[in-house]
């Protein structure tokens, strides 16, 4: 069960041996997220609305892809982004937790824990909260250098929000410097919150993975077909093996004798699967 869309466990339902059900509603009495995407430009707007969100008794999460900064990248990171924070959102008007990977646990939950109590008005963290947070009362979701993170990141951030009846938001900023593939995973994540439609342009984008293995994402490597365009050709060969498998489990008819024969070499040369989640 996985609300996660990542490439190899899209692949491996629609091509591999495993069945899905798809959920394709909220809910009741929850409302779909909002997703913008903003410029640093769009800076000022962006406070006055968080600013007007706390009014309304709601609390607000803001995520950096780094704590600290670094002269690898060049991405907004936690540290200026929280001194950026309590200047537009002072004290004691409003209250700022901070979460982050490099904090002392006993730290990291207790501030956690003053955000989840309602008694901190803003979360600065980094994705440690990306899974396991669940606050219904946070309405707004700010992703700063969204281009940094991945579809399955940001699909998974934006669910950090939209756990309560209120309409709730998530805000994608970033400069206007972005590769060809950052604005078609921004664009996806705009358009759509459908953890099927993300994974299949993740799928696109980043390759299938390993179906047989535990690898999650990048390019695997079929002799002749490639899972991100033969996809209907795929489904029907799919559907063939399985007519096989439904008639002669086994594979002990004549005509299955190179099938079953095929199957013993492959078994024979492949590894433990018991690691494959």
């Amino acid at each position: 069960m996985s609300a996660t869309p990542i490439p190899r466990t899209l692949a491996m339902t629609i091509y591999g041996d495993l069945d899905v059900s798809i959920i394709d509603e909220l809910p009741p009495g929850r409302k779909a997220i909002k997703t913008m995407h903003k410029y640093e430009r769009d800076r000022y707007a962006l406070v006055q609305f968080m600013q007007k969100e706390i009014a309304l008794g709601r609390q607000i999460y803001i995520v950096y892809p780094l704590i600290e900064e670094s002269e690898q990248f060049d991405y907004m990171n936690l540290q200026q982004g929280y001194e950026a924070i309590v200047h537009d959102f002072p004290a004691p008007t409003y209250r700022v937790s901070v979460v982050h990977g490099k904090q002392k646990p006993a730290d990291r939950a207790y501030d956690m824990d003053l955000f989840v109590q309602g008694k901190t008005h803003i979360m600065v963290a980094t994705t440690v909260i990306e899974v396991g947070v669940n606050v219904p009362n946070a309405s707004v979701m700010v992703i700063e250098s969204a281009n940094r993170f991945g579809l399955s990141q940001l699909h998974q951030l934006r669910g950090r929000v939209g756990r309560g009846a209120d309409q709730s938001y998530c805000i994608l900023m970033t400069d206007f410097k972005l590769s060809v593939e950052a604005k078609e995973r921004i664009a996806t994540m705009v358009r759509t919150s459908d953890g099927f439609e993300i994974a299949e342009a993740d799928l696109k984008l980043r390759g299938p993975g390993d179906i047989d293995g535990t690898q999650q994402s990048g390019v695997v490597d079929l002799k002749l077909s490639d899972l991100t365009k033969d996809g209907k050709i795929l489904a029907l060969a799919r559907e063939a093996a399985q007519r096989i498998l439904d008639n002669d489990a086994q594979l002990k008819k004549p005509e299955h004798f190179c099938i079953r024969h095929f199957l013993i070499q492959q078994k024979m040369n492949r590894g433990d699967w018991s690691d494959i989640s």
